[in-house]
């Protein structure tokens, strides 16, 4: 199913910060655990991320380092990116404004269905 882009959009910013409350992340790393844990129902890109994680670090609610490669990889160096303790606070609110919303709306769609 294809979801409406305002729905999308509405969900980027707590669904980042929920992922990096767990453990901080590159940018494809989160794009990956987004695909993999939706069953690829959301499909985000990479230009779908970076301007939402742009946002957050102007904000103050996450901060970037990079990350040099562990010596004898192939890999590169990586831009990780945290939480802060302003968007753990954020990610309360947006979780519990988000429980609150859900509730009214299944009230309303769901309500009318019994």
């Amino acid at each position: 199913m294809d979801f409406s882009q305002d729905l999308v959009r509405g969900s980027i910013v707590p669904i980042i910060l929920a992922l990096l409350n767990e453990q901080p992340m590159y940018g494809y790393q989160i794009v990956k655990v987004v695909n993999a844990r939706s069953g690829g129902r959301l499909e985000w890109k990479e230009g779908t991320l970076y301007p939402a994680l742009h946002s957050l670090q102007a904000d103050g609610l996450v901060t970037a380092n990079w990350s040099e490669p562990a010596e004898g990889t192939p890999s590169r160096q990586r831009k990780y990116y945290h939480i802060t303790r302003k968007g753990r606070a954020e990610l309360a609110r947006r979780g519990q404004e988000w429980r609150q919303f859900s509730l009214a709306v299944n009230a309303i769609l769901l309500g009318g269905m019994a």
